[in-house]
């Protein structure tokens, strides 16, 4: 596709219909009664490609239908897993154990309970989306003060993998900091009924584990969160070169409340976020629309994905390359969906209430239009199909990272071009959480979203740029992995980084004996088992491994295992080229 077309497809995109076909539900069933089931996520695909099977979905719609189906469960031994309403999660977090297995679906545990305006707490069910909670929060004056950008999580769901906003301020932008009570029903022995809710608060210390818990202690039905009273903030986005970019970054994290960076190594660019509070009787009611999270056209979708396959078929680097320089800039020029009024963008400052700012994801709103549009990764259609990266590196060693990409990009400079299509490389804030597995420290969220083939063993454009920069992060620097996304590779010896681990585990060990709500993945990523990377022909090139051997990539296309160009110990998949 021509630069000039894909420009009036990105056009078209801005100014897209606010209908939109709302994903499908994950779970699929063979029958009626909600026997023979699958699940995936919501991109549909997992990172080793495999469809997870359980014999029966149930969906408890209150407190004591979930203690019941826990119960009986229980009581036959039988294997469970947590399903949220849309699944967002890339690695394998909802799968039970092989294909006799139980989900259980907060899908209709999605009631707000109480909003108490005096002691500014929330107590919502597990199910209740986070668009819900900051939508209920306001109507009352209260806001959740950090939140992820993407409001189609459950608030059981992002607790359990750690999903967080921006900021170095306060607890910090993990929702689950703000947890200040919750309830969680787990297995429990005959005399118990065979299961019980545990009623845990910020004085009990198992709230640290349960607070990010991967889903591996039962299953959590109500949770409270401290929120703050309804505050306004004021955005503008600035563009820098990228030059001191590493000198910048701790600093510009430390200055404003709410600051993100979107870098563009390969556009030698930088879009700083400069992003704080105002006083409340600040003139605008600006309105954040993420134009990515938006009703994006089917057609244009499926158009954007050819082209990417035609120039990774066809080694178009120069291609990609004034393609991602064309997304970036029209989001760019376009504020990424800011306007001053949710209607249009008529210039800095965006100044709003934080409920319209926060987060959003207009795509999952609307009713049913025949797929005409989607959200743009809709696996119903061919559309977006990628992986994503995600790791935080503790601030001290941020800068040595981003001058290590820099050298990646100077021996490279069409590498990176990829990351220009996807929104760049996100890097937000993050401190230190009393959740045994939450962030350790201080540190920065490095979020890489990238081209995934749909054929396992095709290697990528540049694979190994992408495959040092994922090691340099998670390897090098130490890195901490985000539980709800990455590759396989990226959970090799996580654990061990975690020190208040050996805590987690002997709650885990209280709370479900029997492993119930344990699968092979979940005892492999805890370090219980081994086996969490998996080694075959190919599997480098989709980050199931780190390639040991020329067979973990591609022999065949002209791709073997090679040190990375930067960081020597890392071990990617090269072209001799």
């Amino acid at each position: 596709m021509s630069n000039i077309a894909f420009r009036s497809t990105i056009v078209f995109l801005l100014f897209s219909a606010v209908l939109s076909t709302p994903p499908e539900d994950p779970i699929k069933c063979a029958t009626s009664e909600n026997t023979t089931c699958t699940i995936t996520n919501s991109y549909g695909a997992f990172p080793d490609r495999s469809i997870c099977k359980a014999a029966q979905v149930l969906y408890p719609t209150t407190e004591q239908e979930l203690v019941s189906v826990v119960a009986s469960a229980t009581r036959n031994k039988t294997k469970m897993k947590v399903a949220t309403r849309f699944s967002h999660s890339i690695p394998k977090l909802v799968c039970p154990e092989g294909e006799n297995g139980l989900l259980i679906s907060t899908k209709y545990l999605n009631k707000i309970l109480k909003v108490d305006v005096e002691t500014r707490t929330m107590t919502v069910e597990s199910g209740v989306t986070l668009q819900q909670l900051i939508n209920e929060a306001a109507k009352v004056g209260l806001a959740l003060p950090y939140a992820p950008y993407w409001w189609g999580l459950t608030i059981g769901g992002l607790m359990g993998t750690g999903a967080h906003g921006s900021t170095l301020r306060g607890k910090g932008s993990a929702v689950h900091d703000y947890v200040v009570e919750l309830r969680i029903v787990r297995p429990a022995g005959p005399e118990d009924g065979y299961a019980m809710v545990e009623n845990l608060n910020e004085q009990h210390e198992d709230l640290n584990a349960a607070k990010v818990s991967l889903g591996v202690l039962g299953v959590i039905s109500q949770i409270t969160l401290k929120l703050e009273p309804l505050f306004k903030r004021s955005i503008t986005y600035v563009a820098k070169d990228d030059s001191d970019l590493g000198g910048q970054v701790v600093a510009f994290g430390d200055a404003h409340e709410f600051a993100d960076i979107t870098w563009y190594p390969s556009q030698h660019k930088a879009i700083y976020r400069v992003d704080d509070r105002v006083p409340i009787n600040t003139s605008g009611n600006g309105l954040y629309d993420f134009i990515p999270f938006r009703p994006t056209p089917s057609l244009a979708s499926v158009f954007i994905r050819t082209t990417e396959e035609i120039q990774e078929s066809t080694n178009d680097a120069n291609g990609k390359c004034i393609v991602a320089s064309t997304a970036s800039n029209t989001l760019i020029t376009a504020a990424y969906g800011l306007t001053n009024n949710g209607i249009i963008f008529a210039g800095y400052p965006i100044i709003g209430f934080q409920n319209r700012l926060q987060s959003s994801g207009s795509c999952l709103d609307s009713l049913q239009d025949a797929l005409i549009t989607t959200c743009a990764w809709d696996p119903r259609m061919k559309g977006l199909f990628f992986h994503q990266t995600t790791f935080s590196i503790r601030l001290s060693f941020v800068k040595s990272f981003i001058e290590d990409v820099q050298k990646l990009v100077e021996l490279e400079p069409k590498g990176l071009c990829v990351l220009g299509l996807y929104n760049g490389m996100l890097m937000r804030y993050v401190t230190a959480s009393s959740a045994y597995l939450g962030h350790q420290e201080n540190a920065l969220d490095i979020d890489i979203t990238y081209y995934r083939s749909k054929d396992p063993m095709t290697p990528r454009l540049y694979e190994d740029i992408l495959e040092e920069v994922e090691q340099l992060g998670i390897f090098k620097y130490g890195g901490l992995p985000h539980w709800g996304k990455n590759r396989n590779l990226a959970f090799e010896g996580a654990i061990k980084k975690y020190k208040s681990a050996e805590y987690f585990l002997k709650v885990k060990e209280k709370y479900d004996l029997d492993g119930l709500f344990s699968s092979t993945w979940t005892d492999q990523v805890l370090g219980l088992k081994d086996g969490v990377t998996i080694l075959k022909d190919g599997c480098a090139l989709e980050g199931l491994c780190i390639c040991l051997q020329d067979s973990h990539c591609n022999p065949s296309k002209g791709y073997y295992c090679r040190p990375g160009k930067v960081y020597k110990e890392a071990r990617v998949c090269t072209n001799l080229k």
